[in-house]
């Protein structure tokens, strides 16, 4: 980090906390005339793109896995903290995952995974959509599914 006095390019860290806006402040001093000086840095946090069905491409938008839940979870005891824990689990698993670009399906995956642990219910209704279950038959599978892992 270059000196604002001297601008020399040598610096030490002294002391580094964290800040309330997910930055990093960090108090440095130069090396070459010990001027004591603060910088902040910022996580920056690349955009996770959604490749739809279609074909098009979208910014990740947890709105959208939010709308999906709260309907599939309507009437069911499950609650809206659980809700906003399982849609920050599958934000976190997207961005740790490195990829810059996921399929719309491994999202579906992934938030049907965590939601059959919170409520079975919730899960069928979510999956019936997600899955477009065509008639009855696909959908008593998907219970017997359930059935067998218990």
């Amino acid at each position: 980090m270059k000196c604002p006095a001297c601008s020399q390019p040598d610096s030490k860290v002294i002391d580094s906390r964290h800040t309330e806006n997910s930055s990093i402040r960090r108090r440095r001093e130069c090396v070459t005339c010990n001027r004591r000086f603060t910088t902040y840095e910022i996580i920056e946090v690349m955009p996770v793109m959604v490749k739809k069905k279609d074909g098009s491409v979208q910014e990740f938008d947890p709105a959208k896995i939010r709308t999906g839940l709260i309907k599939s979870c309507y009437k069911r005891p499950v609650d809206t903290q659980v809700i906003e824990k399982l849609i920050s689990e599958v934000e976190t698993d997207l961005l740790n995952s490195m990829n810059s670009e996921v399929l719309s399906e491994e999202i579906g995956q992934l938030v049907m995974e965590k939601l059959r642990k919170v409520d079975e219910i919730s899960y069928v209704r979510f999956a019936s959509v997600y899955r477009e279950f065509k008639d009855v038959e696909t959908l008593m599978r998907e219970i017997q599914g359930i059935m067998v892992k218990k």
